[in-house]
């Protein structure tokens, strides 16, 4: 009897071991999005610059775009913030920014002092547009194609990597 248990708990631990070598090799920003192929849930958002103004998503069908969600006080979009400063530089396609949850003068505030990527900034004040999206922090950046389908999430900030080996060739393709 003790036999079997032995052999039974070694089985456990075995088992175990083998889902945390697993989950230690895999990458979290790679998490798969359930929008991926599917129509980008679609938006109107007051603008962070002029409030007055409205965004509406249906503004960018025809185009290839980036939605960069960010907010002013995520320390990791404040990483990410001078490779989409670079990558605005470039004018590949619209950035559009949805700022998450963040109080609308810090963030004037902080794009002020920071710089300013962004084609255009909407507001998500109560982070519904970020639920839709199915955001689970930010930064998150979502490609979307001309018949505005997501084709690329990113989870977490971009990198030099992201934006040379799957950003940019995927805009390349998707651009022509």
């Amino acid at each position: 009897m003790n036999k079997v248990r032995a052999v039974s708990i070694l089985a456990v631990f075995c088992v175990l071991l083998g889902l945390l070598y697993v989950g230690l090799h895999h990458d979290p920003h790679t998490i798969p999005s359930p929008l991926i192929g599917k129509a980008a849930p679609s938006f109107d958002a007051p603008l962070l610059e002029p409030p007055d103004k409205p965004f509406d998503s249906s503004q960018m069908k025809g185009k290839v775009w980036l939605l960069n969600v960010w907010a002013s006080w995520c320390t990791s979009c404040r990483e990410e913030h001078p490779l989409l400063l670079a990558f605005a530089h470039g004018r590949h396609v619209p950035l559009v920014g949805l700022d998450y949850k963040d109080d609308p003068v810090a963030a004037r505030h902080w794009l002020s002092e920071a710089g300013n990527p962004y084609d255009l900034v909407a507001q998500d004040a109560n982070g519904h547009i970020g639920i839709n999206y199915g955001v689970y922090g930010v930064p998150e950046t979502y490609l979307i194609d001309r018949n505005g389908t997501i084709v690329y999430k990113q989870i977490g900030p971009l990198t030099v990597h992201v934006l040379e080996h799957k950003l940019l060739p995927m805009i390349r393709r998707l651009s022509q």
